[in-house]
C-alpha cells in the first residue's frame, strides 16, 4: 500500500462517506511520514490560554522544535472548546511516545526507537488519548488514540508518533472525552499503514 505524504484537507468535505470509506480515509491519514500531517485548522482541545496544551504534558514541540499544528506531537490549540488531557501517573506520557527520530528510505520515513520505547515492547501499558473512531457505531474495537483532539472528522492533527491503534478486546464507548486503554502495547518499526504504535487486546480503564 502506498504511503500517503500528507492527508488532504479536501478528505473533510466527505462527510458523506459510508462507515468503510470512512475507516479507509482515517487510516490514510494516519500514513504520516516525516511528520507531515494534516492542514493545520483550529484544533478542539485547548490548554491554558495562551499554552499550547500537550497531553502528560508535553512541551511546544519536541527536540527543541516549536509545535507545528499537524506535525511532530501535534498541537493543541487554547482556543479549543476541549480541555487537554489530565495529568495521570498511571498512563504512559505522550513525552516519552513522541521523543524519536526518523530514518528516511527509498519508499517511507521510519521511526527509530529508543531504548525506552524498546522496551516497552510486547508489554501490558496503559495509553490515555483523544478517540478517533473507526465506524459510524457508539462503541468501537478498532481505533486511533491520539495526544490531541481531531481538528476535524477527517484530519489527524500530529504526526505518527502522536497516536496509537487500538485494537480493543472489549468495545470502548466512543467520546469526545479522553478514554484511557490496557493493554499489550507494540512498537512498529516497518507498518504499511505508516504507524508507529499498537496496542492489542485492550480494555477500558477508569
Amino acid at each position: 500500500m502506498p504511503r500517503l505524504l500528507s492527508c488532504s484537507h479536501a478528505t473533510c468535505h466527505a462527510s458523506s462517506l459510508g462507515a468503510a470509506r470512512w475507516r479507509a480515509v482515517v487510516l490514510a491519514c494516519a500514513v504520516v511520514v516525516g511528520g507531515a500531517g494534516a492542514a493545520s485548522v483550529q484544533a478542539q482541545a485547548s490548554g491554558a490560554a495562551g499554552t499550547p496544551a500537550l497531553s502528560s504534558p508535553l512541551p511546544p514541540g519536541t527536540h527543541g522544535q516549536p509545535a507545528v499544528a499537524g506535525s511532530g506531537a501535534g498541537y493543541h490549540s487554547p482556543n479549543s472548546p476541549i480541555a487537554p488531557l489530565p495529568v495521570r501517573s498511571d498512563v504512559v506520557p505522550w513525552s516519552v511516545l513522541t521523543d524519536l527520530t526518523k530514518k528516511t528510505t527509498a519508499n517511507a520515513v521510519l521511526p527509530v526507537f529508543n531504548a525506552q520505547q524498546q522496551g516497552m515492547h510486547q508489554t501490558v501499558q496503559r495509553i490515555q488519548g483523544f478517540m478517533v473512531p473507526m465506524d459510524a457505531k457508539p462503541t468501537q474495537k478498532h481505533f486511533l488514540l491520539t495526544s490531541v483532539p481531531l481538528t476535524c472528522s477527517f484530519c489527524i492533527p500530529g504526526g505518527p508518533e502522536s497516536m496509537v491503534e487500538v485494537k480493543a478486546k472489549t468495545p470502548v464507548r466512543y467520546s469526545l472525552e479522553p478514554v484511557v486503554v490496557e493493554g499489550k502495547f507494540n512498537v512498529l518499526p516497518n507498518d504499511p499503514y505508516g504507524l508507529f504504535y499498537r496496542l492489542v487486546e485492550a480494555v477500558p480503564v477508569k
